[in-house]
């Protein structure tokens, strides 16, 4: 009777309803538990291994084109978005003022060569001046030792002996005259050559000064990039370290993210990258590697710092940047620009890095070598100078 009533309760609309009840139990159940192992296992192979931020941006080399000297521009040779090669005229000034300054200096330079070959033609002179007076005192002193003999006879009178004994001793003031000329003239020369002698040197320095500020009232790029932030106008009358423009290499860029002080605990320089930019989207996809955990939070290099020791404090999560280097071919091949938004993963397994550089850089970053001839062509003018003032014939002129 019993086993009746059972299979009747089952056959009912409410026994079915709670089969159907349990059934949806078990199964949501089965999903969670399903949901949770999937997510434990995710979180095991690649959630735990990989940190991502959005808040990261492209930064690069904005290399701003500043004269060192003043002038009035007179031309531009390129303007925002010119592509311009390392060493290519960017502008020019106003020449005439550097030029007619360059005109003076190796004027001085000349005139102080000349000037110098003067003091070594003195130094020979006096030598010649000494030497003859050496030959007087010597007369003089024959002249009077052989009086002495004759007065000590009788021969001559002492006031003939008295002359005798002054001619010496005015020839023998004569000499020490002549020689302290010389060694004061010989000072002035002394173990020197005209090529390095002080005033030469002087006045060389200066024509290096007045060419380099010939050279440089033409600024140039130094480096192979873009043009952007032109501000100059022909006409402009600019100051040295005005910013008239700035270069920016596009093959040198760089990712500059900046992730949650949580976030760092695992990562290591080298540690490998993904990175997608937001002007491409997910199609394009980036390859690096970690180039260098910042050495301070953002908010600690800001213009105002937080001020925490004083009123209410909230503890906020800070950030620290951290640069990416991308693959110098895949940036090629898809081109980015500086301030540019990004998302980049890192993956943490490899922990072989360390947290902070241990060696200093073994050579410079970044450099460039289009100033380097200025001061070889200027050096060239300056012997070419020297060389022509200063040949001459006889042994001191040619020192």
């Amino acid at each position: 009777m019993a086993t009746a009533d059972t299979q009747t309760t089952e056959n009912t609309p409410d026994g079915a309803q709670s089969r159907k009840r349990k059934v949806m139990l078990l199964g949501l159940t089965a999903l969670v538990i399903l949901g949770g192992l999937g997510v434990f296992a995710w979180h095991e192979l690649y959630g735990r291994w990989n940190e991502s931020t959005d808040d990261a941006y492209v930064n690069g080399n904005v290399v701003e084109i500043t004269p060192l000297v003043t002038g009035t521009v007179v031309s531009i040779g390129a303007d925002d978005g010119d592509l311009v090669h390392e060493g290519q005229v960017l502008i020019n000034f106003d020449p005439n003022d550097a030029q007619v300054g360059l005109q003076s200096a190796e004027a001085n330079l000349a005139r102080t060569v000349r000037q110098v070959r003067g003091l070594y033609s003195n130094v020979d002179g006096m030598r010649a001046q000494v030497a003859a007076q050496k030959a007087e005192v010597q007369k003089a002193q024959e002249n009077f030792s052989r009086r002495k003999n004759l007065a000590a006879s009788g021969a001559i009178s002492q006031e003939e002996l008295s002359h005798a004994r002054d001619d010496l001793t005015s020839a023998q003031n004569a000499l020490a005259n002549a020689q302290q000329q010389l060694n004061t003239t010989n000072a002035l020369v002394d173990d020197t050559v005209v090529s390095n002698h002080p005033d030469v040197q002087a006045a060389a320095a200066q024509l290096r000064q007045a060419y380099l500020n010939n050279a440089r009232s033409t600024l140039i790029a130094p480096v192979t990039g873009y043009v952007a932030k032109r501000t100059v106008q022909l006409g402009q009358r600019v100051q040295p370290g005005t910013a008239l423009m700035a270069v920016i290499p596009l093959d040198q860029l760089w990712i500059d993210a900046n992730f949650k002080e949580t976030q760092l605990r695992d990562m290591r320089i080298g540690q490998a990258v993904e990175i997608e930019a937001d002007i491409y989207g997910s199609d394009v996809k980036y390859s690096g590697t970690i180039d260098s955990l910042g050495a301070g939070t953002g908010s600690a290099f800001a213009l105002l710092p937080a001020q925490n020791a004083t009123g209410n404090w909230i503890k906020i999560v800070q950030r620290v940047p951290v640069r990416i280097h991308v693959n110098a071919e895949e940036l090629a091949k898809h081109p980015l620009r500086v301030g540019l938004s990004t998302l980049v993963n890192v993956n943490l397994r490899d922990q072989s890095g360390p947290v902070l550089a241990q060696q200093p850089p073994q050579k410079a970053s970044f450099s460039t070598n289009v100033y380097d001839r200025q001061l070889g062509e200027a050096d060239t003018l300056i012997a070419r100078l020297i060389h022509d003032n200063s040949a001459a014939i006889g042994k001191t002129a040619q020192r």
